[in-house]
Protein backbone atom coordinates (compact mmCIF):
# COMPACT_ATOMS: atom_id res chain seq x y z
CA UNK A 1 0.00 0.00 0.00
CA UNK A 2 0.85 3.12 -0.31
CA UNK A 3 2.25 5.63 1.89
CA UNK A 4 1.22 9.37 1.36
CA UNK A 5 2.03 12.57 3.58
CA UNK A 6 -0.41 14.71 3.89
CA UNK A 7 -0.04 18.69 4.25
CA UNK A 8 -3.57 20.06 6.13
CA UNK A 9 -5.76 21.32 3.22
CA UNK A 10 -4.48 19.61 0.46
CA UNK A 11 -6.28 16.98 -0.61
CA UNK A 12 -3.59 14.10 -1.59
CA UNK A 13 -5.18 10.82 -1.88
CA UNK A 14 -4.57 8.22 -5.06
CA UNK A 15 -6.10 5.05 -4.21
CA UNK A 16 -8.68 3.88 -2.43
CA UNK A 17 -7.15 2.48 0.72
CA UNK A 18 -4.11 4.01 0.79
CA UNK A 19 -2.26 4.92 4.27
CA UNK A 20 -1.92 8.84 4.37
CA UNK A 21 -0.15 10.53 7.35
CA UNK A 22 -1.69 13.84 8.48
CA UNK A 23 1.18 15.93 10.36
CA UNK A 24 -0.68 17.60 13.27
CA UNK A 25 1.68 19.32 15.29
CA UNK A 26 1.70 20.00 18.76
CA UNK A 27 -1.26 18.15 20.14
CA UNK A 28 -2.72 19.34 23.59
CA UNK A 29 -4.05 16.47 25.63
CA UNK A 30 -7.09 16.50 27.98
CA UNK A 31 -4.31 16.31 30.69
CA UNK A 32 -2.73 19.15 30.61
CA UNK A 33 0.31 17.91 28.84
CA UNK A 34 1.49 18.14 25.26
CA UNK A 35 2.04 15.33 22.39
CA UNK A 36 4.95 17.27 20.04
CA UNK A 37 4.99 16.25 16.38
CA UNK A 38 1.99 14.26 16.58
CA UNK A 39 0.89 12.35 13.28
CA UNK A 40 -2.62 10.95 12.56
CA UNK A 41 -2.82 7.51 9.95
CA UNK A 42 -5.84 7.68 8.12
CA UNK A 43 -7.66 6.13 4.79
CA UNK A 44 -9.75 6.65 2.70
CA UNK A 45 -12.67 5.11 0.10
CA UNK A 46 -14.79 7.11 -2.58
CA UNK A 47 -14.87 10.43 -3.51
CA UNK A 48 -15.67 13.56 -1.72
CA UNK A 49 -18.38 15.78 -2.76
CA UNK A 50 -18.24 19.00 -4.58
CA UNK A 51 -20.39 20.20 -1.31
CA UNK A 52 -18.15 18.13 0.97
CA UNK A 53 -21.35 16.77 2.87
CA UNK A 54 -20.74 12.95 2.35
CA UNK A 55 -17.95 12.06 4.54
CA UNK A 56 -18.56 9.04 6.83
CA UNK A 57 -16.05 8.29 9.78
CA UNK A 58 -15.45 4.74 10.61
CA UNK A 59 -14.11 4.75 13.96
CA UNK A 60 -12.25 0.87 14.88
CA UNK A 61 -12.59 -0.84 18.33
CA UNK A 62 -9.19 -1.65 20.91
CA UNK A 63 -7.00 -3.93 18.57
CA UNK A 64 -8.19 -2.35 15.07
CA UNK A 65 -6.65 0.39 12.96
CA UNK A 66 -7.39 2.59 10.25
CA UNK A 67 -7.87 -0.78 6.95
CA UNK A 68 -11.81 -0.72 7.57
CA UNK A 69 -11.93 -2.89 4.18
CA UNK A 70 -9.09 -4.33 1.77
CA UNK A 71 -6.57 -7.43 1.98
CA UNK A 72 -3.69 -7.36 4.29
CA UNK A 73 -0.35 -6.00 2.83
CA UNK A 74 2.65 -3.87 3.80
CA UNK A 75 1.37 -1.27 6.28
CA UNK A 76 -2.08 -3.75 7.08
CA UNK A 77 -0.94 -6.60 9.29
CA UNK A 78 -4.47 -8.23 8.82
CA UNK A 79 -7.39 -7.95 6.56
CA UNK A 80 -10.14 -4.94 6.80
CA UNK A 81 -12.13 -5.88 9.93
CA UNK A 82 -15.50 -4.32 8.70
CA UNK A 83 -15.48 -6.30 5.48
CA UNK A 84 -18.79 -6.79 3.87
CA UNK A 85 -20.32 -3.27 5.30
CA UNK A 86 -18.13 -0.45 3.25
CA UNK A 87 -17.89 -0.12 -0.51
CA UNK A 88 -19.63 -0.14 -3.54
CA UNK A 89 -23.38 -1.14 -3.21
CA UNK A 90 -23.02 -1.99 0.50
CA UNK A 91 -24.55 -0.62 3.50
CA UNK A 92 -22.11 2.29 3.71
CA UNK A 93 -21.77 2.74 -0.29
CA UNK A 94 -18.51 4.58 -1.27
CA UNK A 95 -20.63 4.86 -4.53
CA UNK A 96 -22.52 7.72 -2.62
CA UNK A 97 -19.87 8.41 0.75
CA UNK A 98 -16.58 9.41 1.30
CA UNK A 99 -15.43 7.32 3.80
CA UNK A 100 -12.40 8.41 6.21
CA UNK A 101 -11.01 5.90 8.86
CA UNK A 102 -8.39 6.71 11.76
CA UNK A 103 -5.76 4.80 13.58
CA UNK A 104 -5.87 6.24 16.92
CA UNK A 105 -3.64 8.57 18.41
CA UNK A 106 -1.48 5.97 20.81
CA UNK A 107 -1.80 3.09 18.18
CA UNK A 108 0.16 0.78 16.34
CA UNK A 109 -0.38 1.27 12.91
CA UNK A 110 1.32 4.88 11.69
CA UNK A 111 -0.48 7.26 14.49
CA UNK A 112 2.17 8.15 16.98
CA UNK A 113 2.38 6.08 19.59
CA UNK A 114 4.74 4.69 22.53
CA UNK A 115 6.88 2.46 20.05
CA UNK A 116 7.04 6.03 17.58
CA UNK A 117 10.44 8.36 17.92
CA UNK A 118 10.23 10.74 20.39
CA UNK A 119 12.01 14.74 19.70
CA UNK A 120 15.26 13.02 21.76
CA UNK A 121 15.29 9.93 19.19
CA UNK A 122 14.29 7.38 20.95
CA UNK A 123 11.40 5.96 21.05
CA UNK A 124 8.74 7.26 23.71
CA UNK A 125 7.93 4.12 25.28
CA UNK A 126 6.82 4.30 28.97
CA UNK A 127 7.44 8.39 29.05
CA UNK A 128 4.43 8.12 26.37
CA UNK A 129 1.91 10.60 27.48
CA UNK A 130 -1.71 9.63 28.64
CA UNK A 131 -4.26 10.25 26.26
CA UNK A 132 -8.37 10.05 26.76
CA UNK A 133 -10.90 9.25 24.31
CA UNK A 134 -11.83 12.98 23.69
CA UNK A 135 -8.07 13.54 22.78
CA UNK A 136 -8.82 10.70 20.28
CA UNK A 137 -11.98 12.66 18.79
CA UNK A 138 -9.67 15.91 19.10
CA UNK A 139 -6.96 14.31 16.50
CA UNK A 140 -9.48 13.33 14.41
CA UNK A 141 -11.13 16.71 14.36
CA UNK A 142 -7.69 18.19 13.00
CA UNK A 143 -8.54 15.65 10.36
CA UNK A 144 -11.89 16.76 9.57
CA UNK A 145 -10.80 20.20 9.23
CA UNK A 146 -7.86 19.15 7.05
CA UNK A 147 -10.29 17.39 5.02
CA UNK A 148 -12.36 20.69 4.84
CA UNK A 149 -14.92 18.34 6.44
CA UNK A 150 -17.66 20.89 8.54
CA UNK A 151 -20.01 17.89 9.21
CA UNK A 152 -19.86 14.38 8.72
CA UNK A 153 -23.17 12.27 7.33
CA UNK A 154 -22.36 9.90 9.57
CA UNK A 155 -20.16 8.75 12.58
CA UNK A 156 -20.04 4.86 13.15
CA UNK A 157 -18.00 2.55 15.57
CA UNK A 158 -18.57 -0.02 18.10
CA UNK A 159 -17.04 -0.61 21.92
CA UNK A 160 -14.43 2.07 22.10
CA UNK A 161 -15.31 3.56 18.50
CA UNK A 162 -18.59 3.65 19.63
CA UNK A 163 -16.75 5.74 22.63
CA UNK A 164 -15.14 7.81 20.30
CA UNK A 165 -18.29 8.07 17.79
CA UNK A 166 -20.48 9.61 21.06
CA UNK A 167 -17.84 12.04 22.13
CA UNK A 168 -17.12 13.59 18.40
CA UNK A 169 -21.98 14.15 18.44
CA UNK A 170 -21.18 15.57 22.42
CA UNK A 171 -18.10 17.56 22.16
CA UNK A 172 -18.91 19.09 18.29
CA UNK A 173 -22.67 18.26 18.20
CA UNK A 174 -23.12 20.35 14.93
CA UNK A 175 -20.64 18.35 13.11
CA UNK A 176 -22.24 15.49 13.30
CA UNK A 177 -25.63 14.90 11.19
CA UNK A 178 -25.94 11.21 12.51
CA UNK A 179 -24.26 8.76 14.86
CA UNK A 180 -24.32 5.23 15.37
CA UNK A 181 -22.94 3.95 18.59
CA UNK A 182 -22.67 -0.19 18.58
CA UNK A 183 -21.97 -2.27 21.87
CA UNK A 184 -20.56 0.59 23.87
CA UNK A 185 -21.87 3.20 26.57
CA UNK A 186 -21.46 6.69 28.24
CA UNK A 187 -18.87 5.47 30.63
CA UNK A 188 -16.88 2.87 31.84
CA UNK A 189 -18.38 0.59 34.49
CA UNK A 190 -16.70 -0.77 37.13
CA UNK A 191 -17.37 -4.34 35.86
CA UNK A 192 -15.43 -3.06 32.59
CA UNK A 193 -12.37 -0.99 34.76
CA UNK A 194 -12.27 -4.73 36.18
CA UNK A 195 -11.53 -6.80 33.81
CA UNK A 196 -9.14 -4.46 32.21
CA UNK A 197 -6.95 -4.42 35.47
CA UNK A 198 -5.40 -8.00 35.40
CA UNK A 199 -5.02 -7.24 31.45
CA UNK A 200 -3.02 -4.53 32.16
CA UNK A 201 -0.94 -6.14 34.87
CA UNK A 202 -0.64 -9.10 33.16
CA UNK A 203 1.84 -7.22 30.91
CA UNK A 204 3.20 -4.71 33.16
CA UNK A 205 4.54 -7.89 35.43
CA UNK A 206 6.06 -9.50 31.85
CA UNK A 207 9.67 -9.24 32.80
CA UNK A 208 10.39 -8.64 29.35
CA UNK A 209 8.37 -5.20 29.80
CA UNK A 210 11.13 -3.71 31.21
CA UNK A 211 9.17 -0.96 32.64
CA UNK A 212 7.84 -0.06 29.02
CA UNK A 213 11.33 0.51 27.60
CA UNK A 214 11.20 -2.82 25.55
CA UNK A 215 12.33 -1.38 21.93
CA UNK A 216 15.41 -2.37 20.90
CA UNK A 217 16.14 -4.65 23.56
CA UNK A 218 15.65 -7.97 21.65
CA UNK A 219 13.08 -8.90 24.27
CA UNK A 220 8.83 -7.80 23.83
CA UNK A 221 6.07 -8.91 26.60
CA UNK A 222 4.32 -11.24 24.68
CA UNK A 223 3.60 -13.67 27.18
CA UNK A 224 1.92 -10.46 29.31
CA UNK A 225 -0.19 -9.54 26.21
CA UNK A 226 -1.17 -13.02 25.19
CA UNK A 227 -2.84 -13.21 28.64
CA UNK A 228 -4.25 -9.64 28.81
CA UNK A 229 -5.59 -10.98 24.95
CA UNK A 230 -6.82 -14.02 27.00
CA UNK A 231 -8.64 -12.05 29.19
CA UNK A 232 -10.08 -9.39 27.12
CA UNK A 233 -11.42 -12.43 24.13
CA UNK A 234 -13.06 -14.17 27.02
CA UNK A 235 -15.22 -11.47 27.82
CA UNK A 236 -16.21 -10.54 24.19
CA UNK A 237 -17.57 -13.95 23.96
CA UNK A 238 -20.62 -15.22 25.55
CA UNK A 239 -20.62 -17.50 28.21
CA UNK A 240 -23.30 -19.85 25.83
CA UNK A 241 -21.30 -19.39 22.37
CA UNK A 242 -17.88 -20.70 24.08
CA UNK A 243 -19.79 -23.47 25.69
CA UNK A 244 -21.76 -24.63 22.16
CA UNK A 245 -18.49 -23.91 19.95
CA UNK A 246 -15.72 -25.98 22.42
CA UNK A 247 -17.78 -27.61 25.27
CA UNK A 248 -15.60 -29.38 27.72
CA UNK A 249 -13.76 -30.64 24.17
CA UNK A 250 -10.11 -31.90 24.40
CA UNK A 251 -7.88 -30.71 21.82
CA UNK A 252 -5.04 -33.28 21.69
CA UNK A 253 -7.34 -36.42 23.04
CA UNK A 254 -5.30 -36.85 26.01
CA UNK A 255 -7.77 -37.75 29.21
CA UNK A 256 -8.61 -34.79 31.97
CA UNK A 257 -6.67 -36.51 34.50
CA UNK A 258 -3.54 -35.96 32.77
CA UNK A 259 -1.96 -33.65 30.29
CA UNK A 260 -5.05 -32.02 28.98
CA UNK A 261 -5.32 -29.33 26.87
CA UNK A 262 -8.73 -28.29 26.14
CA UNK A 263 -10.42 -26.90 22.63
CA UNK A 264 -11.50 -23.71 23.99
CA UNK A 265 -7.68 -23.18 25.52
CA UNK A 266 -6.35 -23.95 22.36
CA UNK A 267 -8.88 -21.27 21.07
CA UNK A 268 -7.96 -18.43 23.41
CA UNK A 269 -4.01 -19.68 22.26
CA UNK A 270 -4.50 -18.91 18.55
CA UNK A 271 -6.06 -15.26 19.22
CA UNK A 272 -3.40 -14.14 21.55
CA UNK A 273 -0.56 -15.77 19.55
CA UNK A 274 -2.12 -13.21 16.41
CA UNK A 275 -2.24 -10.39 18.61
CA UNK A 276 1.16 -10.49 19.99
CA UNK A 277 1.96 -10.69 15.69
CA UNK A 278 0.87 -7.68 14.75
CA UNK A 279 -0.15 -5.06 17.99
CA UNK A 280 2.49 -3.41 20.72
CA UNK A 281 1.89 -4.33 24.12
CA UNK A 282 2.32 -0.31 25.25
CA UNK A 283 -0.13 0.37 22.83
CA UNK A 284 -2.33 -1.91 24.39
CA UNK A 285 -2.07 -0.14 27.71
CA UNK A 286 -2.43 3.42 26.81
CA UNK A 287 -5.74 2.30 24.80
CA UNK A 288 -6.57 0.12 27.32
CA UNK A 289 -6.20 2.92 29.82
CA UNK A 290 -8.13 5.28 27.57
CA UNK A 291 -11.19 3.48 27.38
CA UNK A 292 -11.03 3.50 31.34
CA UNK A 293 -11.02 6.84 31.50
CA UNK A 294 -14.26 7.29 29.09
CA UNK A 295 -16.76 9.71 30.71
CA UNK A 296 -19.08 11.75 28.47
CA UNK A 297 -20.51 13.32 32.01
CA UNK A 298 -16.94 14.39 33.05
CA UNK A 299 -16.65 18.16 34.13
CA UNK A 300 -19.73 18.15 32.10
CA UNK A 301 -22.63 17.90 35.44
CA UNK A 302 -23.05 14.02 34.65
CA UNK A 303 -23.87 12.04 31.97
CA UNK A 304 -27.60 13.21 31.19
CA UNK A 305 -26.49 16.61 31.08
CA UNK A 306 -23.34 15.79 28.34
CA UNK A 307 -25.86 13.47 26.41
CA UNK A 308 -28.85 16.24 26.24
CA UNK A 309 -25.78 18.22 24.30
CA UNK A 310 -26.62 15.72 21.13
CA UNK A 311 -28.53 17.48 17.87
CA UNK A 312 -27.05 14.25 15.24
CA UNK A 313 -29.86 11.56 14.51
CA UNK A 314 -28.60 8.39 16.87
CA UNK A 315 -29.00 4.90 16.13
CA UNK A 316 -28.11 3.00 19.64
CA UNK A 317 -27.34 -0.58 19.20
CA UNK A 318 -26.83 -3.38 21.73
CA UNK A 319 -26.00 -6.87 21.34
CA UNK A 320 -28.46 -9.11 23.41
CA UNK A 321 -25.84 -11.89 24.47
CA UNK A 322 -22.97 -8.89 25.21
CA UNK A 323 -22.02 -9.38 28.89
CA UNK A 324 -18.96 -6.90 28.57
CA UNK A 325 -21.48 -3.96 27.50
CA UNK A 326 -24.77 -5.06 28.42
CA UNK A 327 -27.86 -4.10 26.98
CA UNK A 328 -29.13 -1.49 29.84
CA UNK A 329 -25.97 0.70 29.13
CA UNK A 330 -27.28 0.74 25.68
CA UNK A 331 -30.76 1.32 26.58
CA UNK A 332 -29.74 3.87 28.91
CA UNK A 333 -27.67 5.80 26.11
CA UNK A 334 -31.14 5.66 23.90
CA UNK A 335 -32.98 7.32 26.82
CA UNK A 336 -31.03 10.09 27.43
CA UNK A 337 -29.98 11.29 24.06
CA UNK A 338 -32.74 13.43 22.32
CA UNK A 339 -34.57 11.63 19.81
CA UNK A 340 -32.40 7.98 19.50
CA UNK A 341 -33.19 5.19 18.27
CA UNK A 342 -32.48 1.69 19.92
CA UNK A 343 -31.96 -1.54 18.35
CA UNK A 344 -30.77 -4.69 19.40
CA UNK A 345 -28.45 -7.16 17.25
CA UNK A 346 -29.58 -11.03 18.00
CA UNK A 347 -26.76 -13.05 18.12
CA UNK A 348 -24.77 -15.71 20.10
CA UNK A 349 -21.78 -14.66 19.88
CA UNK A 350 -21.36 -11.79 22.62
CA UNK A 351 -19.76 -8.31 22.73
CA UNK A 352 -17.79 -9.26 18.98
CA UNK A 353 -21.43 -9.64 17.24
CA UNK A 354 -20.91 -5.83 16.00
CA UNK A 355 -18.39 -7.11 14.33
CA UNK A 356 -19.27 -10.92 13.33
CA UNK A 357 -22.61 -9.98 12.57
CA UNK A 358 -22.58 -7.90 8.94
CA UNK A 359 -25.70 -8.70 7.87
CA UNK A 360 -27.88 -7.37 10.66
CA UNK A 361 -25.38 -3.89 11.29
CA UNK A 362 -25.55 -3.41 7.42
CA UNK A 363 -29.15 -3.43 7.67
CA UNK A 364 -29.15 -1.09 10.47
CA UNK A 365 -26.65 0.91 8.73
CA UNK A 366 -28.43 1.17 5.43
CA UNK A 367 -32.17 2.16 7.48
CA UNK A 368 -30.28 4.74 8.97
CA UNK A 369 -28.40 5.98 5.88
CA UNK A 370 -31.25 5.78 3.85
Amino acid sequence: MTVVQDVAGVDTWDRPGDVHMLQLGDLALEGGSTLPDAVLAYQTWGVLSPARDNAVLVEHALTGDSHVVGPAGAGHPTAGWWEGLVGPGLAIDTDRFFVVAANVIGGCQGSTGPRSIAPDGHPWGSRFPAVTIRDHVGAERALADALDIESWALVVGGSMGGMRALEWAVMYPSRVARVAVLASTAAASADQIAWAQPQLLAIRHDPDFQGGDYYGSGRTPTTGLGIARRIAHTTYRSADDLQRRFGRREQDGNPPTGDCRYAVESYLDHHAAKLCARFDANSYLVLTEAMNSHDVGRGRGGARQALARVEAEVLVVAVDSDRLYPLQQSEFLAEAIPGARLATIASPAGHDAFLIEVDQVGRLLSDLLR
